[in-house]
């Protein structure tokens, strides 16, 4: 069971009937609430979730409509991403509690003030490196619009101008991050065919490719529901167009690719998790037609290119700035 979890199961008596789980742990904590459903927006835990408690957990950037008479946000790293969480939840708590529980670590003491725009904080426990937090909504506020908190910044690239779209818990929300800038100087000369941005945040580099390769199909492929959006706004407002793909890793991309290009994550939360990158790896072979390639960046101290070779071929290093490699391999 998540720490978290079993900090508010100490509590047990205030979560009975109807509540909302939002941004829950793929644990047994639905199993034991049983009037209990979930919001979800990190595809692997919902599809853990959804195979063990079908039907309730709901997954995107919406909340699921219902009748709650009380609801809890497990704490995001992004502090505008529980911003935007935290109005949806109050939205439809008037006279209702709403309650805040995350890690030490992760920063619950300083996101509690947050809750202050609803009422009156009050801590109701520590445990686990856990704090719980409690606030009763004195006054809805009305539902958030999340395109309204959109952040876009142009892009000038050799073939012409984009403009991203971010959103709230998205990576380099409202910026272009170091890395990515250096691999969109490195997209030159793929294979033709179907392309893949893995890991694809706000669709920067999906973007670019299908701006590049416009008769090649596209797919972007992210964990996360509000990078999926970021994607789709991206693509949207630059008039070009992709499959989106809800997935936990590279096991969800489609087989026969000609390349995939990625900035590989390495973050779950507050914690560093590089098994997504590793298993894009590890697996790229089984996606990639023969003669496809796998072209990423990564950070210069990543020991990536024996695994590489191992799995799929020789590795060469295309560019080196600023910490980060370009590297490139062909099945």
């Amino acid at each position: 069971m998540d720490p978290r979890s079993e900090v508010l199961l100490r509590q047990a008596e205030l979560f009975e009937g109807e509540l909302l789980l939002a941004g829950l742990p793929a644990d047994d904590l639905l199993g034991t609430l049983p009037q209990a459903c979930g919001w979800n927006w990190h595809a692997g835990d919902q599809a853990l979730l959804a195979a063990r408690f079908a039907g309730r957990s709901h997954f995107g950037t919406r909340m699921p409509e219902g009748h709650y008479h009380a609801a809890v946000l497990f704490l995001p790293k992004s502090r505008e991403l529980t911003d935007y969480l935290l109005q949806a939840l109050a939205s439809c708590l008037a006279g209702k509690p709403l309650y805040l529980v995350g890690e030490k670590r992760g920063g619950i003491e300083r996101a509690s003030k947050q809750l202050a725009a609803y009422g009156k904080p009050r801590k109701l426990d520590s445990a686990r490196h856990c704090q719980l937090w409690c606030v009763e909504v004195n006054q809805a506020p009305p539902v958030p619009d999340l395109h309204a908190l959109a952040q876009c910044y142009p892009l000038q690239l050799s073939d012409g101008a984009l403009e991203i779209v971010t959103l709230p818990g998205v990576f380099a929300h409202g910026r272009l991050d170091r890395g990515s800038a250096l691999l969109l100087e490195h997209l030159h000369d793929l294979p033709s065919g179907h392309l893949l941005d893995f890991g694809c945040g706000a669709g920067v580099l999906g973007a670019a490719l299908k701006r590049r390769y416009p008769d090649s199909e596209l797919s972007l492929l992210d964990v996360d529901a509000f990078a999926l959006e970021s994607s789709r706004l991206t693509l949207a407002r630059n008039g070009l167009t992709a499959n989106l793909i809800a997935g936990s890793g590279i096991e969800s991309a489609p087989e026969g690719l000609s390349a995939i290009v990625s900035n590989p994550p390495f973050h779950q939360g507050v914690h560093t998790d590089y098994q997504a990158s590793e298993n894009l790896l590890t697996q790229a072979a089984h996606h990639l037609g023969k003669g496809g390639e796998l072209r990423l960046v990564a950070n210069s101290f990543l020991k990536y290119p024996p695994l590489i070779e191992r799995h799929l071929g020789p590795c060469r290093t295309l560019a080196e700035a600023e910490g980060f490699r370009i590297y490139s391999a062909r099945r």
